[in-house]
């Protein structure tokens, strides 16, 4: 009874993985490129825009995730602009995410040798293509270990997203419990399912920080 309870509930639930995958991966993609944008505003020259970034990082990172989501979903529409929830939870969460993710490339942007520059202008190189060729490249195998932890991160906190009723993996688990009362099977079910998305992101990112030279062999 129970081997067949899981069989009936596991394409639900793969369905569901499938969305947070989708969620995630979207997610992470406009996360990284806000990220970025903000670490860049934030070590600006300008003053203007240094206080801006940073004061935008502090005010992302000091709102609950969940609370960004429903600001998204439930009161931008007051103003005209109507979100899918799927929409409204890859928003929400790329943004939530940002303040993070400018974090880490900002650390990874300080951590380059100022002598490479140097040498980089020496040359002749202009700023945008020190920054792409040089700064940036560093930067990256220098951030990687956290990068790759926040997608772990963002990865499970995509179960929040459910909150606004996009049919993800946690969503699909509650309709399954709420029907069935099947609540330790379905629930146990979605933990290995996450545990199954998240371990080989984990050993990925192990191995990519061994390739660029960060990670450390026993």
């Amino acid at each position: 009874m129970l081997l067949q309870n899981m069989l009936d509930f596991l394409p639900i639930l793969l369905r569901g993985a499938w969305v947070t995958v989708e969620v995630t991966f979207y997610a992470f993609i406009l996360s990284s490129l806000l990220g970025l944008a903000l670490a860049l505003l934030k070590m600006s020259h300008w003053r203007a825009l240094a206080l801006t970034a940073a004061s935008v990082i502090n005010i992302i990172r000091g709102l609950p995730i969940i609370v960004q989501l429903f600001y998204i979903y439930f009161v931008l529409p007051e103003f005209g602009l109507q979100l899918s929830a799927f929409q409204a939870g890859v928003i929400g969460l790329g943004i939530a995410y940002s303040a993070y993710q400018a974090e880490n490339f900002r650390a990874g942007i300080e951590a380059v040798d100022p002598g490479q520059i140097e040498a980089a202008q020496s040359i002749g190189m202009r700023n945008p293509m020190i920054l792409r060729r040089v700064v940036l490249p560093q930067a990256f195998r220098i951030a990687l270990p956290p990068y790759g932890n926040t997608l772990v991160m963002m990865l499970k906190d995509s179960s929040l997203v459910s909150t606004i009723t996009v049919l993800e993996m946690t969503r699909a688990g509650q309709m399954i419990a709420s029907s069935t009362f099947q609540n330790m099977t379905v629930y146990t079910m979605v933990a290995i399912l996450y545990l199954l998305l998240s371990l080989p992101l984990v050993f990925v990112v192990r191995r990519l920080e061994i390739r660029s030279g960060k990670g450390r062999t026993k």
